[in-house]
């Protein structure tokens, strides 16, 4: 076999020729062979396992390499609506209604800061959803060309941490609805409902979650639009609070900024997984929009509508009561209950539902992730960590169901730091070192260490992005040094700036000698 070096620089002009007239090459040394004969052959416990999942319609594949002639994935719309149903939920309009109870902001200031951060935040995961229609990879996979092949396996395991902790934040968020219809339903079967309805959906995988999603916002959307037009109507839009000025606002734009930022751009990690199926000849400016365009509108609708709603607290002690009851639940419930009256309750009944929409990417993801951490997790087929990973964070959610505010502020801003740092190695590494080419990727090379990355400038790099997001974090239970310095000059958190700067400054240094010693 010839060297890396040798290897790589033979196939670059047949390859970038080959992604130019947008077709894609397979290779003889890619392992899905191997891979696809281990779903119809064989007596071990996985394939028997997959020979199952593949009797019921459930995705077979899991980690490996979907093959060209595999995509097939003709809906081009899906891409779009997949984001547009995972944010057009409560969830997102949970992110907004914080503004003013956590943050303390009027409307204007945390609009401004939710439609700019929302821009910023999603730019990464519309560009590495491109990825999957060429490469046939997931993105955790896809990130062995960042992180290297034993490197990604630290990137996997926060993954999983973020999965796991979306979707017990989330579950909270559905069970409060329930709740504020009736007060006898325990938070616990409002956990279980919301989680057993989305185990069933991934259960299935890649086609069926897509199914759901393509759906499923629509009535979710329309409750909304009564939601905005009762709103409107009641005349509380008077109490909407003004831009305000000074060390404090400034502090609470910042920190509020960290929370939509962690929402917003919390997809990255698992962008590409929901495009691997697209044909390979999808132009990737096709995927990039439609992926923009089902984030940004949900999430900008969402967040402001919850924002809007939520300053309506400061003069009207019946939204505040009801916020101090049941949360967002309540909040919601305050605007349509009185005027619906049992119509109202079922739009809160199903907009708790529409928690399920909004976890069936996260679900879907934590299950690919856990393949990646070694040989024996990649032994076991996707649904059944799907399974496993329901039952984890049903154990979570359910006793933290009384501490919804507070986690969910933490959980925000902890998640955009990992986040910034991810990006900061991965969004480096494609526009410097890979010069912003896909002929520079080998796709083909995905499963073979000794042509990826080493993973040493990334892991040292991850951890120097770790040192940035605690010198700047402002958190309750702790804040950094330069956290310290800006809280006395405006009270804000700087932690994912820091994390993201940290670790793309220090990856150049690492990265350009690691290249040179190992030249790959």
């Amino acid at each position: 076999m010839s060297s890396p070096t040798s290897s790589n620089e033979i196939d670059s002009a047949q390859r970038e020729k080959a992604i130019d007239v947008n077709y894609d090459l397979d290779y003889v040394n890619d392992s899905n062979a191997v891979h696809s004969q281990v779903f119809t052959q064989g007596e071990s416990v996985y394939a028997k396992l997959h020979r199952f999942a593949g009797k019921f319609g459930m995705e077979q594949r899991g980690i490996e390499r979907v093959p060209t002639d595999e995509r097939t994935d003709s809906s081009l719309i899906q891409v779009g609506t997949l984001w547009f149903a995972a944010n057009m939920v409560v969830s997102s309009f949970a992110i907004g209604a914080l503004a003013l109870p956590v943050f303390a902001l009027g409307f204007v200031d945390t609009a401004l800061t939710i439609i700019f951060v929302n821009f910023l935040g999603i730019l990464p995961v519309c560009f590495f959803s491109t990825f999957g229609p060429k490469f046939g990879l997931r993105q955790m996979v896809l990130s062995r060309f960042y992180f290297g092949y034993y490197g990604v396996k630290l990137v996997a395991l926060f993954n999983v941490l973020a999965c796991i902790g979306w979707s017990s934040v989330n579950v909270i968020v559905g069970a409060q609805f329930f709740h504020a219809v009736n007060q006898d339903v325990p938070g616990w079967a409002g956990i279980l409902v919301i989680s057993v309805a989305t185990l069933i959906i991934c259960t299935f995988g890649y086609r069926i979650v897509h199914v759901y999603e393509k759906w499923s916002w629509i009535p979710i959307f329309i409750i909304f639009m009564i939601v905005l037009g009762t709103f409107a109507h009641s005349g509380d839009f008077n109490s909407l609070l003004p831009l305000n000025t000074g060390p404090a606002e400034a502090g609470g734009v910042l920190s509020f900024a960290a929370s939509v930022f962690g929402f917003a751009t919390g997809w990255t990690s698992y962008a590409a997984d929901y495009t691997v199926y697209q044909p390979v000849t999808r132009s990737r400016k096709s995927v990039f929009t439609w992926t923009f365009l089902g984030l940004f509108v949900s999430l900008c609708f969402t967040e402001l509508l919850g924002a809007a709603i939520a300053t309506a607290m400061a003069t009207n002690q019946g939204y505040a009561d009801s916020y101090a009851d049941a949360h967002i639940g309540g909040l919601l419930a305050q605007v349509l209950v009185p005027r619906y009256g049992r119509f109202g309750e079922f739009c809160i009944v199903l907009l708790g539902l529409s928690i399920i929409g909004n976890n069936c990417p996260n679900l879907y993801s934590v299950a690919l992730s856990l393949q990646l951490l070694s040989q024996k997790t990649s032994r076991i087929p996707r649904f059944v960590w799907t399974f496993v990973c329901t039952g984890v964070y049903l154990a979570i959610s359910i006793p933290g169901y009384d501490n919804f505010e507070t986690t969910l502020e933490n959980f925000m801003l902890v998640i955009g730091y990992w986040l910034a740092i991810y990006e900061g190695v991965s969004l480096t590494e494609h526009f410097v070192f890979r010069r912003n080419s896909l002929a520079r990727y080998a796709p083909e090379t995905y499963c073979e260490p000794s042509r990826l990355p080493p993973g040493f400038a990334a892991i040292g790099a991850f951890c120097v992005g770790i040192v940035g997001a605690v010198l700047g974090m402002s958190q309750t239970w702790y804040t950094g040094p330069i956290g310290k310095l800006c809280g006395a000059a405006f009270g804000g958190d700087v932690g994912f700036e820091l994390a993201f700067s940290f670790t793309a400054l220090s990856y150049l240094a690492f990265r350009a000698v690691e290249k040179a010693g190992f030249k790959r």
